[in-house]
């Protein structure tokens, strides 16, 4: 079929040499899609950054950076006394109990009031996001640039039926928020009420884990079935068994003894999209699991964005960095403010897609401009400030590869080669924050 050996040894080894050819060329094909993903990144500048935000412009004028402090990557060369503050950096940072941010969902949560810089203030407001559990002092870092604002942590369970653990930092204020209606399904039974007939009494799970690019293979579930068929109860062992992989591949009960992975469509709505936001127009399904990884939980999302829909009842002018399939634009628009004008930066030509089709879908009568990389953003800023008068809210996130856990190869912090974009959201902010407040 094409496939390269190497990828063909990974799939044996990863499924067992008894791995049907159907299954192993499914995992080839999400492997090959892995790597497609990966190599639409830019490549990693090695070269010392220029003194300019922008390269060069028609004229070859150049312009300076605003003046702030990126932090220096550390040395893989300590000695042994530092050594123990390595290791304790590489640790987790602590995460508050419940996860529900500053005056959250839950009625005993009260919302703290708090003091921003004047540096700070908006508009132009920023929303920024990324996964909770980074390695200790890389939040403290990011909210050190980010103006000395602390995290705002909050899990999605809170909100909806998935758990999606992730920190905001951002200048909104946080009182008077409201939730999007109607109100999302809070327990798996509300959300997939066909599953009911099905469950067995000794699956206790009411939420879903976080919803992540893979999902459980038909190898998996086919184990799953045998080892309940060979009793007629099954006993303390395999009810562990079962219940383990099915927490962990987020599996659910559509017959007796049968579980199976969400079907697309059941992930859109449990992340609060609209019906077949991601179905068709040549998008096979492995594809559509992936676009999910590390989209917006909208209805989490809206609740922090909810204070904008009385500040801008004639519309908001977004600038949405890393945009994915559109959870902050869905967000805005199910809360009922207006889309003045979106421009939309992501490198994805899928994900452009997904968002064109459904502004198109939604009759949007707004102006969307998508943009592939941010290096076309920064030689175009000033001219996009200057055409719509600025922006009113700059929103998205960073790739987490570099940050995450389960990345054991490439776990390299902010300097990473996908994280760093965290650097080129606060320099297209900080720019832009500077011209406006020129031109005021």
């Amino acid at each position: 079929m094409g496939f390269s050996e190497e990828l063909v040894v990974k799939a044996i080894e990863e499924n067992g040499p008894d791995t049907s050819i159907e299954e192993l060329t499914d995992f080839i094909c999400a492997a090959e899609i892995e790597e497609a993903t990966n190599a639409t990144l830019p490549p990693k500048n090695t070269e010392p950054r220029p003194n300019s935000f922008f390269s060069s412009d028609s004229r070859n004028k150049k312009r300076k950076y605003l003046q702030y402090k990126l932090p220096e990557k550390e040395s893989h060369q300590v000695c042994c006394k530092d050594k123990k503050h390595l290791n304790e950096d590489n640790k987790a940072s602590s995460l508050p109990n419940p996860m529900t941010g500053n005056g959250g969902p839950i009625e005993t949560c009260v919302a703290i009031p708090r003091t921003l810089l004047d540096t700070a203030s908006g508009p132009p407001f920023f929303y920024f996001e990324n996964v909770a559990l980074l390695p200790k002092g890389v939040w403290k870092t990011i909210s050190q640039l980010f103006y000395d604002i602390k995290p705002e942590f909050v899990d999605a369970k809170y909100f909806c039926v998935v758990a999606r653990e992730r920190g905001y930092i951002h200048n909104l204020p946080i009182q008077n928020r409201f939730h999007l209606l109607p109100l999302p399904p809070k327990t798996i039974h509300e959300a997939l009420p066909l599953t009911r007939q099905w469950w067995p009494k000794w699956d206790t799970r009411t939420k879903l884990n976080c919803i992540g690019t893979t999902i459980g293979s038909a190898k998996l579930t086919g184990k799953i079935r045998k080892a309940l068929e060979e009793c007629d109860e099954p006993s303390l062992s395999v009810q562990k068994y079962v219940l383990n992989e099915c927490q962990k591949s987020n599996l659910v009960w559509v017959g007796w003894n049968k579980v199976a992975p969400l079907e697309p469509g059941e992930v859109e709505m449990l992340l609060g999209f609209p019906q077949n936001h991601t179905r068709g127009g040549g998008i096979n399904k492995t594809n559509r699991y992936k676009l999910f990884g590390n989209s917006f939980q909208v209805d989490t999302v809206a609740y922090h964005l909810s204070v904008l829909k009385d500040m801008f009842p004639h519309g908001i002018r977004l600038l949405s960095l890393f945009s994915g399939i559109g959870g902050a634009e869905v967000a805005l628009y199910r809360l009922g403010v207006p889309l003045k004008v979106v421009v939309s930066v992501e490198i994805s030509e899928l994900k452009r897609y997904i968002v064109r089709s459904w502004w198109e879908q939604t009759d949007q009568k707004g102006t969307l401009i998508d943009i592939a990389n941010v290096q076309q953003l920064n030689r175009d800023l000033e001219q996009l400030i200057s055409t719509f008068g600025g922006f009113d809210l700059v929103v998205g996130g960073s790739p987490c590869n570099n940050l995450v856990s389960c990345n054991r190869l490439s776990r390299n912090g902010l300097e990473g080669k996908q994280s760093a974009n965290f650097h080129d959201y606060f320099q297209i902010l900080d720019l832009l924050r500077h011209i406006m407040g020129k031109k005021k």
